[in-house]
């Protein structure tokens, strides 16, 4: 017995010591994640005493502390937040008082009201602030553009829906939502632009709390808890199957032998072998099933940071591939800006077309865009079958080359792919002060087979090429003249050999409409009149964007015009078969004849100086624009 008692007593004692390790590692671990891990979350506040309309949440506040940041903002009805480059929302408010809410030298948050800044006369450069409670007469370069603003005196502006947020929110009552932006950025706080910004706000960033060991620990005890279970297991069938020496003592008392075959129909009598079996077979699920739940439970409710992070090496920053020229600004827009912006556009001319609402299209058009619309919607409000205008592309934009420019007016080149037609179109939009809309100026239908010069990225943008540049093989500013002679004279043009001959559809285009139209007139009305073409350049100015190759993508107009004139005195212009310049002209005849105008817009590759390329076609588009009765 005294053997036995040994063994017994050392598995026991064993499985006991397992038992309490596992129970020590297992609350290690356990605490490391709860009552030894410390708060998740760090806050900064601040609450504004003023009946502001809006409060500007400079980039240093949201990124006092590491990580991402969770903004919330406390008031009464609509509560409005947006956020975007801290230059043009100090920009937007130039005109207006605000809050300013930046760190303080002992890292409290501090509110500052801002006067309204007084707008610089044109030509005049204000140097950028860099911090958000600086006075606007400091903080912006819009003056540089001597865009005249909306008087500091007017009426509340509604901050919601403007082109220079690069994104925007709205709650009731509680505003909270998840940022994470940089310190050049900050958040605008407001309500409709009437009623005072939210009374207060808060910034809350993630504490990283890692505890490497708490997995470990919560993992190693649960294996030797196994273990001290394995222990107690063996422990308890050596003694079973031990068999100690015999005693003399008393006889064992003579018992009968169960009968199975008539116990086992009276209930709740089994054999006394039926009892061992019972309990063998119930011991071991009993003792297993404990630590094998309380393992599963412990590891389910561990993360990422509960483990050593062994070898781990921080993720890599991606590199630039291209570089921005040192003193360059920064792009105009972001590519989701973009995309933003001229899907705006596309569902606003949309409804303009659908309503021939002229007023509702000039808040997204201008230039040579607005004045065909202005055309087509005359011409739909009496000729019922007259074709609608093509809808402006938006989606996924292939190509955004943003205007490198801080002040206004600021631009941007895009390219839509439009799947239904399986073409694409490249548009020119620009935004004249802070406080307006970007307006679609440029639009044109790009060829299938056309090849696109080499663009920086969108997140390093383009300077603007002056008009008079002399660094391209032909100043923007003439591009429009010279491509109207070469359309006037063809091979006879000076210009003919600037011009790329090969892939210029319009070129060809214009050249056959003329040729058809001539030989039509000739052969009903030669002897009693004259048909002429004219081609010359636009009304509107040219607008023109650096490409890689120290070239640019110029955007021009040209007018194109025919004059029908009688040859004879007795002779009379009749429009019997055209509603359309009927419409225009609002007369079907005349004495003197009729000029018909159309608006070509169309995009080209001008080359730098010392290239051996021509100017190469991109893209056009051509509506009509005016007719009317020569006087």
């Amino acid at each position: 017995m005294g053997r036995l008692g040994k063994d017994f007593s050392v598995r026991f004692v064993w499985a006991v010591a397992a038992f309490v390790l596992a129970a020590l590692m297992i609350g290690a671990g356990i605490a490391q994640r709860t009552v030894f891990q410390g708060p998740t979350t760090q806050s900064a506040g601040a609450v504004i005493d003023s009946d502001a309309r809006y409060v500007l949440v400079d980039g240093a506040v949201m990124n006092m502390y590491p990580g991402a940041q969770t903004l919330r903002a406390d008031g009464e009805g609509e509560i409005f937040a947006a956020y975007g480059r801290t230059t043009d929302m100090q920009a937007w408010l130039s005109d207006t008082a605000y809050t300013a809410v930046t760190v303080g030298d002992e890292g409290a948050l501090i509110t500052t009201d801002i006067e309204p800044a007084i707008t610089a006369e044109p030509g005049e450069d204000a140097p950028a602030g860099d911090d958000a409670s600086a006075t606007p007469e400091a903080t912006t370069e819009e003056d540089a553009a001597g865009a005249e603003g909306p008087d500091p005196t007017a009426a509340s502006r509604d901050p919601r829906g403007s082109d220079l947020w690069l994104a925007e929110y709205e709650q009731t009552d509680n505003l909270v939502t998840p940022l994470q932006i940089p310190e050049d950025l900050s958040v605008l706080l407001a309500a409709d632009g009437e009623s005072a910004a939210p009374a207060k706000l808060s910034v809350t960033w993630p504490i990283t709390n890692r505890t490497p060991w708490a997995g470990p620990l919560i993992v190693g005890g649960a294996i030797v808890m196994a273990v001290g279970v394995w222990l107690y297991f063996l422990a308890i069938r050596h003694i079973r199957r031990s068999k100690g020496p015999r005693r003399k003592g008393l006889p064992v008392p003579v018992t009968e032998p169960i009968d199975l075959s008539t116990s086992a129909s009276r209930k709740g009598v089994i054999s006394a072998g039926g009892v061992r079996r019972a309990l063998s077979r119930g011991r071991r699920p009993i003792l297993a099933v404990p630590a094998l739940g309380v393992s599963v439970l412990l590891l389910a409710g561990c993360s990422a940071d509960a483990w050593p992070q062994l070898g781990a090496s921080p993720t890599p920053t991606p590199t630039q591939t291209v570089i921005a020229p040192e003193g360059q600004q920064q792009p105009a827009v972001t590519r989701d800006q973009a995309e933003t912006i001229v899907e705006r556009v596309a569902d606003t001319v949309g409804e303009a077309d659908a309503a021939l609402d002229l007023d509702l299209a000039a808040t997204r058009l201008d230039g040579a865009m607005l004045a065909a619309r202005a055309t087509n919607y005359t011409l739909r409000g009496a000729i019922p079958d007259y074709a609608a205008p093509a809808p402006i592309v938006s989606g996924s934009l292939e190509i955004i080359l943003p205007q490198a420019f801080d002040g206004w007016p600021r631009s941007f080149l895009a390219v839509a792919d439009d799947e239904s037609s399986n073409t694409s179109s490249i548009m020119v939009l620009t935004q004249k002060d802070p406080w307006s809309d970007f307006l679609l100026s440029y639009a044109g239908s790009l060829e299938a087979s056309t090849l696109m010069p080499d663009l920086a990225p969108t997140y390093v943008g383009a300077p603007q090429v002056q008009p008079d540049s002399p660094f391209l093989i032909m100043p923007p500013e003439e591009v429009a003249a010279a491509y109207s002679d070469v359309i006037n004279n063809g091979e006879d043009s000076e210009f003919f050999e600037v011009f790329e001959e090969e892939g210029d559809q319009l070129r060809a285009s214009i050249a056959s409409d003329r040729a058809r139209r001539l030989e039509e007139f000739n052969q009903t009305a030669a002897s009693t009149g004259s048909l002429t073409f004219s081609s010359t350049e636009g009304a509107f100015a040219p607008y023109a964007l650096a490409t890689l190759e120290s070239g640019a993508i110029v955007a021009v107009s040209v007018r194109e015009s025919d004059e029908v004139r009688p040859t004879n005195e007795d002779a009379v212009i009749k429009l019997d078969n055209n509603a359309t310049v009927q419409t225009l002209a609002g007369a079907d005849q005349s004495a003197t004849g009729f000029e018909t105008t159309f608006s070509d817009q169309i995009f080209f590759y001008v080359p730098g100086q010392g290239s051996s390329e021509r100017i190469r076609l991109l893209g056009y588009a051509s509506d009509i624009l005016e007719a009317k009765v020569i006087p």
